[in-house]
C-alpha cells in the first residue's frame, strides 16, 4: 500500500509540474527584432551592434556584442530582421546566443539564422550582410537591454 501512495503523489506531482510547464508555454508570445550587426577579425573576431525589439505594441532598443573563435578574416556589417519566440516578457531576449557558421561575403550577400538563448527566446533572422569576410567559426552573441 505505502508504494501505491508513493506512486500516486509522484504522479500527482508529476502532472503538476507538467501543468505548469505547459501553461507557461502556453502564454509564451512572439515579437519582431532588428539587429545592425558590425563583424571584424583576424583569426579571432569581435562584433558589436545595436537593434530593437518589438514587442506587445511597444519598441525596445538592444545592444550586442560577441566574440568568434576559428577562421575569421575581414570585416562586414550584417542587417537582419525576423521574429522572436517564445518570450513572456521584452527581457527574456536578452541573453547569450552561441552558433557555428561558416560564410564568405564579397560585396553583399544573404544570411539567414536561429539562434536560442538560455531562456528559451528564439531568433529566427534574415537580411543582408555587407563586406569582405570569410569565416569557418564558433561565436557567441550576447543581446542586452539598453
Amino acid at each position: 500500500m505505502r508504494l501505491s501512495s508513493a506512486l500516486r503523489a509522484a504522479l500527482v506531482a508529476l502532472t503538476a509540474f507538467a501543468g505548469a510547464a505547459l501553461s507557461s508555454a502556453a502564454h509564451a508570445d512572439s515579437g519582431f527584432i532588428q539587429l545592425t550587426i558590425y563583424k571584424a577579425g583576424w583569426f579571432i573576431g569581435g562584433s558589436g551592434g545595436t537593434g530593437m525589439l518589438t514587442f506587445r505594441g511597444r519598441s525596445y532598443p538592444l545592444s550586442t556584442g560577441g566574440l568568434d573563435y576559428g577562421l575569421v578574416f575581414g570585416g562586414s556589417k550584417t542587417v537582419l530582421r525576423g521574429r522572436v519566440s517564445n518570450i513572456n516578457r521584452p527581457s527574456d531576449v536578452a541573453g547569450v546566443y552561441g552558433a557555428a557558421g561558416a560564410g564568405l561575403a564579397l560585396g553583399r550577400g544573404a544570411r539567414a539564422i536561429v539562434l536560442t538563448n538560455q531562456k528559451g527566446a528564439v531568433l529566427e533572422l534574415t537580411g543582408q550582410q555587407v563586406g569582405l569576410m570569410a569565416n569557418a567559426d564558433l561565436s557567441g552573441l550576447a543581446i542586452t537591454m539598453r
